[in-house]
């Protein structure tokens, strides 16, 4: 059957989160878009995460359901990037397993990018602090704020939050990026979002609520170093032209997807998407 959305969920030891999240998730999408598919990247962890999530696929219902095994452990971005490869429906999203942007978040991003509007939609936690329930500990939020800072001066891109693990692609434009990527830590996010920048695709930060989770993987003071020298090893990779050919594809890929558009005669909207996927979220968006 042909899915209209794919939700990608990267998770390294979340056997003790997933249990609960999963069946959010399922519930959720049961009830506005059936024709959606959850893929789960497990990333070689030891704690049965794997078996966990498997053992909840028979709440489903009509979904599609998939888990792909990484051995060894590779990081988040390597098994976010196996996920979105491995997506089957025009439009696809990860979200982090602990939900911190509650899957009910997601006709913020995908509307716009049903709609024919954007290529990427990202989470924001910068743009309205208001929609933060629970915050992190003060020194790990000023030390995010530091590193998105710091990210902007080295990218010069024009967003204020990078990192919130809440994004979606319009698969066809952005397949040559996502192939073509390199990093395989915490710095893939910038990676996608620099390469698309320089690809002239059309990004779209938005604010979402999100609540701090107890739990994360993700060190500011032991990460942050590795995120930086990431960051410059993408500055490295454009200055030496190993994203040129993704970013020529991602280019074509755009234009091709403006004639379809204008051709199917709704220009605005998608004509590979589920005629129903915007309007089975909107009076859930409303409430969001």
């Amino acid at each position: 059957m042909p899915f209209s959305l794919s939700i990608i969920i990267p998770a390294f030891n979340e056997a003790a989160r997933l249990g609960d999240t999963l069946p959010i998730v399922f519930e959720y999408l049961n009830k506005h878009v059936p024709a959606s598919e959850v893929i789960v990247v497990d990333d070689g962890s030891s704690d049965g995460t794997a078996d966990v999530a498997e053992s909840r696929f028979d709440q489903a219902g009509s979904l599609g359901t998939q888990i792909i095994r990484v051995r060894p452990n590779r990081g988040k971005g390597h098994v976010v990037r196996e996920g979105l490869l491995a997506a089957r429906a025009p439009i696809a999203l990860f979200s982090d397993a602990d939900l911190s942007t509650p899957i009910t978040e997601t006709p913020k991003l995908v509307n716009p990018i049903e709609m024919g509007e954007f290529d990427i939609t990202f989470g924001s936690r910068a743009l309205d602090r208001s929609l933060i329930g629970v915050h992190q500990p003060w020194r790990r939020e000023q030390g995010g704020r530091i590193i998105n800072l710091i990210v902007r001066l080295a990218t010069r891109l024009p967003f204020w939050d990078t990192q919130c693990g809440f994004k979606a692609f319009r698969m066809d434009v952005c397949r040559p990026i996502i192939e073509a990527a390199t990093i395989e830590r915490f710095g893939f996010d910038v990676e996608y979002l620099y390469v698309a920048y320089l690809a002239e695709l059309r990004l779209k930060e938005i604010p979402v609520r999100w609540d701090h989770n107890e739990g994360s993987k993700l060190s500011v003071w032991r990460d942050t170093p590795r995120l930086l020298e990431e960051v410059r090893t993408v500055r490295r990779n454009v200055n030496r032209g190993l994203y040129d050919a993704a970013i020529v594809a991602a280019r074509v890929g755009a234009k091709d997807r403006e004639r379809a558009l204008h051709s199917s005669g709704a220009p605005s909207r998608d004509p590979d998407s589920s005629p129903g996927l915007a309007g089975a979220f909107k009076a859930d968006a409303g409430n969001s």
